[in-house]
């Protein structure tokens, strides 16, 4: 059986259809997926042992520039890659106008979220076989629950298995314990006070720890080195691609992490993790997996869902809401995570030598 899968964005909402994925494949043995992805994404879906395909696809990138898009093929070339094949089915796992669009352009019966179900309903139209699918739900089982009906079998009951090993991954950093503090994301008001992370890292080199950085953009940078001026426990990374990033998240101890993209990456690999939410919440799309804390703050106005922070120049320029989580918090609670996990690590060595 062969299915094309469509979640072209975001890196979150990527990793978030992985389990499904791995449901599917323990429901029927032989079934293989290809997977239409934004091109910036495009290394996830491969981590996964039932992909065979990744269709990149460049929407942003084109919609900035329809003309020189027509010219250089590159849509053309995309448009006979998804008709390649025939598939037994086309699952639209995103809901929206542009990842419907795409679907009608593929062969094979179309699946994907009804009027009712879906974010922008009028993508609906373009299925042979919308579904209902529940609102309210965290993402990941809302997904879960669309290939389980697309696909005829029961929606499991385990936890989500995201199907990656972590061990494909190379990345040797450091033989030393290591924290990874993941300070990016795109809203202002989802940044964490860079006082409260150079707090963090002195905690963590005080319990022995080193950390490192990453960054993906120049701003990023500029903040990392920033955050590790006069820290010696503290590194600013090279620029890594998603796979030396995953490799990095999987050597390491434990991860602090803003409500961001990669930040999801931690519940696939199974790294302990704390992650700090301000002004949204994780009911719906925060990270699921072993070791994973989702810290929320405890403020008024909070969870604003807005951009911006209307107190933050007030403030300093940083979110208030922030001040409900101290790093003291953060760190106690990411302390406590990596003890219990090098507790299970201890427990299940002995359990394999007797």
């Amino acid at each position: 059986m062969r299915v094309l899968v469509i979640k072209t964005s975001s890196l979150g909402d990527v990793v978030h259809t992985l389990p499904a994925l791995t449901d599917a494949a323990a429901a029927l043995p032989d079934i293989r997926f290809d997977w239409v992805v934004e091109e910036a994404f495009a290394e996830i879906p491969a981590w996964h042992p039932a992909v065979d395909k990744v269709i990149p696809v460049a929407m942003r990138r084109w919609r900035r520039s329809v003309v020189k898009t027509w010219r250089s093929g590159e849509w053309r070339a995309f448009k006979s890659a998804v008709k390649a094949r025939r598939y037994d089915a086309v699952i639209d796992a995103q809901g929206l106008l542009k990842s419907a669009f795409i679907s009608v352009k593929t062969h094979g019966p179309r699946f994907g979220l009804d009027q009712s179900s879906a974010r922008e309903p009028l993508a609906a139209l373009a299925y042979s076989h919308p579904l209902y699918i529940p609102k309210g739900l965290h993402a990941i089982t809302r997904v879960r629950q669309l290939f389980a009906h697309a696909l005829g079998y029961p929606m499991p009951g385990s936890d989500p298995d995201y199907g990656i090993d972590g061990g494909r991954f190379q990345q040797q950093l450091t033989d030393e314990p290591y924290l990874l503090l993941l300070h990016g994301t795109t809203w202002q008001s989802k940044h964490y006070p860079e006082q409260d992370w150079r707090a963090l890292i002195r905690l963590a080199g005080n319990a022995g720890l080193k950390v490192f950085l990453p960054w993906g953009s120049d701003v990023e940078r500029l903040r990392a080195e920033r955050l590790s001026e006069d820290m010696g426990n503290a590194e600013v990374l090279p620029k890594l691609d998603l796979a030396g990033l995953a490799g990095v998240i999987a050597g390491a101890r434990g991860v602090a992490a803003v409500d961001t993209g990669l930040a999801h990456l931690t519940g696939a690999l199974g790294v302990s993790a704390v992650i700090l939410y301000g002004p949204t919440r994780p009911s719906l799309t925060g990270v699921v997996g072993e070791s994973q804390v989702n810290l929320e703050v405890d403020f008024d106005c909070a969870p604003c869902l807005k951009r911006t922070c209307v107190y933050a120049e007030a403030a300093g320029g940083d979110p208030v809401c922030f001040d409900s989580l101290a790093p003291e918090t953060v760190f106690a609670r990411l302390a406590q995570l990596m003890s219990e996990d090098a507790q299970m690590e201890t427990s299940s060595r002995s359990h394999h030598e007797d």
